[in-house]
């Protein structure tokens, strides 16, 4: 497993995985079902919803295989969908940051299961700027394209 471990500007409410090739506008894509689940997708997209417009904790993972027996209840909610990685580089960032400057996780080129976690949610400050609000993504090759939520 790898591990990797960011600090991103939440503008909007949201961050970034995208394919380095993908055209990532996810405009669209945030309609109020993808509001609703935090979660917002577009080909080669993945669009996180955050607690804050902040800058937020991100761990991503990257195993072999599906995760087994978690435990849910440490966390306030969990998404699963996929996202295809052709390029073999993976972008993680803020919505406003530039991408070109953003960190790249490597993977091999295909097909990813993304399983998104999101703690204390609501674990925040009178104004919303500060909190503990975390988020984690474990990646793993999968070609199961199904929109999950394990979690609400």
């Amino acid at each position: 497993m790898l591990e990797y471990h960011y600090e991103l500007f939440a503008d909007y409410f949201q961050f970034y995985l995208q394919d380095e090739q993908a055209e990532g506008d996810l405009s669209n894509s945030w309609t109020s079902e993808a509001v609703e689940r935090e979660l917002a997708l577009a080909p080669g997209t993945i669009g996180v919803g955050t607690a804050r417009n902040m800058t937020v904790p991100v761990t991503v993972e990257v195993r072999e295989l599906a995760p087994q027996n978690e435990d849910f209840n440490i966390w306030d909610q969990i998404n699963e969908c996929s996202i295809d990685v052709p390029s073999g580089s993976l972008v993680i960032a803020g919505c406003t940051d530039d991408f070109s400057d953003a960190a790249r996780i490597p993977l091999s080129p295909g097909c990813y299961r993304a399983r998104i976690y999101y703690g204390q949610l609501y674990d925040l400050s009178e104004d919303g700027l500060d909190g503990n609000d975390h988020y984690k993504i474990v990646l793993w090759p999968s070609e199961n394209s199904e929109l999950k939520i394990l979690k609400r």
